[in-house]
């Protein structure tokens, strides 16, 4: 062999090796590139909390079949591997639909693009859906989460052939990232063939994120000919405060309503349930309710707030909307006891209002509750600082039936054993009442505990 021949072989064996040591450092640097991605598809999902010691007995509600709505629920990745995070819910043409929303100057999209569908003209035997995911909230993303919104309404419209302005879509969850809705698109073929009407149960539990139990209520009330029935979940626990909504809401009805009616009717009922809670005085950038009318009841249709049944079935709708604004409390984060704070003798229900919700959202008022202190010097302060018009020497609070203070000074009969003993119950009533006037206001919340920051703390994590 000559040496030029000989040159030439050591030159390619070792091109060789070289060209092999480059595929080695790119597939190594493609694994570090690809970890982080990795990572968020398959990111584990966190132990559940314990369920909350102030969780309603019995579990999760036997709701009543809803003629004319379906839902469905899968596992999408959209945060957390293996976890239930989409829920599909199918509703029958002539449903009507309602909605109130957060009023955050930073809402999400799919907020703004709810509150556009509902003004649009519904076309002539439409029917309806709505997608909702957990995990990311698609706020804070810009024109991007518009794009994510018209992709997943799309593909539901497409898939339950209906146009996608009568697709709603509600998404919660982590603020300030870019929604994958990829992942919720490649689930909604599944998601059409496990619709079922008694699938609303899986529906609230794909729903939650911090929530330690899923939430469900209905009432059933006689209409004109007929019964009509209603079914509602909820998801909500921590960054609760009243804005309406302060939560994700999906009530359901067989009833036929007007929709301008059905609209007035939820909104009226909101501030005495949804606007009358509390758990840390934060509003999210997410919130929803919607309500949804089938018109499969045999009851006569509700046209005006005049029409038989039209009272019973309000009745019945403030009632269900209640039970669970007051299951958001019961869940709140590291919540060990739930609060009702009644204020009365205020010379308008504004004020009232203002007093109820600077007591409930008074950290200083919460940690003492928290720890079962009677400290009713706090309350006073709440008081004082809401801005409403309050007379100190009028005055009168009390812990249950306990009488602690009137008239500008401790009661005379006051113990302080007597009210310790109250406060150790998980279910307080806190009463203020103004003594200027006849206006009145129950507002509900919970205490503030260590397992609030060790939830908030570590949320993204």
């Amino acid at each position: 062999m000559s040496k030029k021949d000989q040159k030439d072989r050591d030159w390619k064996a070792e091109a060789k090796a070289l060209r092999s040591e480059v595929k080695a450092l790119q597939a190594q640097l493609g694994a570090v590139k690809a970890a982080p991605i990795a990572a968020a598809v398959a990111r584990p999902a966190k132990a559940k909390p314990p369920v909350s010691p102030l969780a309603p007995a019995g579990g999760f509600p036997a709701l009543p079949v809803i003629a004319g709505a379906e839902f469905a629920s899968a596992a999408a990745g959209v945060r957390y591997a293996g976890r239930t995070d989409v829920m599909l819910a199918r509703l029958c043409p002539g449903t009507a639909i309602a909605g109130v929303f957060t009023r955050s100057s930073t809402r999400a999209a799919c907020v703004h693009d709810c509150q556009a569908k509902l003004k649009m003209q519904v076309p002539e035997g439409a029917g309806a859906a709505i997608i909702v995911n957990s995990g990311n909230a698609n706020a804070f993303t810009g024109a991007a989460g518009q794009a994510s919104v018209d992709a997943v309404t799309s593909a539901v419209a497409e898939a339950l052939d209906m146009p996608a302005s009568r697709v709603f879509s509600s998404s919660t969850g982590v603020i300030g990232e870019p929604l994958p809705h990829d992942r919720i698109v490649a689930a909604i073929d599944g998601l059409r063939g496990a619709l079922s009407d008694a699938g609303i149960e899986q529906a609230a539990r794909a729903i939650m994120t911090t929530d330690t139990f899923p939430k469900g209520a209905s009432a059933e009330v006689r209409g004109k000919g007929g019964k009509i029935r209603i079914a509602g979940i909820a998801k909500g626990s921590g960054m609760i405060a009243p804005d309406m909504a302060t939560m994700l809401v999906y009530i359901f009805t067989d009833a036929t309503v007007a929709p301008d009616l059905l609209q007035e009717m939820l909104s009226r009922s909101v501030d005495d349930t949804f606007n009358a809670i509390t758990v840390d005085s934060d509003t999210s950038t997410s919130d929803a309710l919607i309500l949804a009318a089938t018109g499969k009841s045999r009851a006569a249709p509700i046209e005006t707030r005049a029409s038989a049944g039209a009272e019973a079935f309000e009745e019945g709708l403030r009632a269900v909307m209640e039970d669970l604004a007051k299951q958001v409390v019961r869940d709140g984060e590291g919540a060990t006891k739930f609060v009702e704070i009644r204020v009365t003798g205020a010379e308008s229900v504004g004020d009232a209002h203002k007093v109820a919700m600077s007591i409930a959202n008074s950290p200083l008022v919460k940690t003492a509750i928290a720890g079962q202190d009677a400290n009713w010097g706090r309350i006073v302060a709440a008081v004082g600082k809401s801005g409403a018009k309050a007379d100190r020497d009028r005055l009168a609070i009390r812990f249950g039936d306990i009488l602690v203070a009137e008239k500008g000074w401790r009661v005379p009969d006051y113990s302080e054993d007597a009210a310790s003993a109250y406060m150790k119950q998980p279910e307080l009533v806190i009463g203020v009442d103004l003594g200027l006037g006849r206006a009145a206001r129950t507002v509900w919340t919970c205490d503030l505990t260590h397992g609030y920051i060790d939830i908030n703390a570590d949320y993204r994590s």
